[in-house]
């Protein structure tokens, strides 16, 4: 029934369009009322798209050859207009993300290195694996906290580098 409905949707869209169309072939009406027809057109569909624009552009396959990738571009760019306000949006979003991944990374390394530093709990810490003398030695908590920093550094090179490249 959905599908029914879509397609009853895009018989009316065509038709609507077509007497727009055949409206305009008239000449009745002055430029400036065209433009505002135009304006109204472009704002219902940007208003109806958001922000998938861009997921759009992510469909280009970088395997096909160079002509091929700049005709796609070409009809994506037609299709789907970017403007100033969307890129500032998408790259707010990015931005974003990326600080988020840091304070992430931050907080890891920081508690990793928080659970070395500080004296933990007999119960956490009655599996030694290597001995230094007989009663110290690298216990298995130092290692989960060791994995715990290593993640840390990870994620923090791995934000950095992408903030880099992009």
């Amino acid at each position: 029934m959905k599908n029914n409905q879509s397609n009853n949707d895009l018989s009316l869209l065509n038709t609507k369009a077509d007497e727009l169309i055949q409206l305009l072939k008239k000449g009745d009406i002055d430029k400036e009322h065209i433009k505002a027809i135009q304006q109204k057109i472009n704002n219902a569909v940007e208003n109806t798209s958001g922000l998938q624009k861009f997921d759009a552009f992510s469909g280009l396959n970088q395997d096909q050859s160079r002509l091929d990738m700049v005709t796609n571009l070409e009809l994506l760019l037609t299709q789907h207009q970017v403007d100033s306000r969307e890129s500032k949006k998408y790259l707010f979003h990015e931005r974003l993300k990326r600080i988020v991944l840091i304070g992430i990374a931050v907080t890891m390394i920081i508690l990793g290195l928080a659970m070395i530093i500080m004296p933990a709990p007999p119960y956490f810490e009655m599996f030694t694996i290597f001995y230094f003398s007989k009663d110290d030695g690298i216990t298995l908590m130092d290692v989960i906290s060791v994995l715990i920093v290593l993640t840390g550094v990870y994620l923090f090179i791995n934000a950095i580098l992408r903030k880099i490249n992009s």
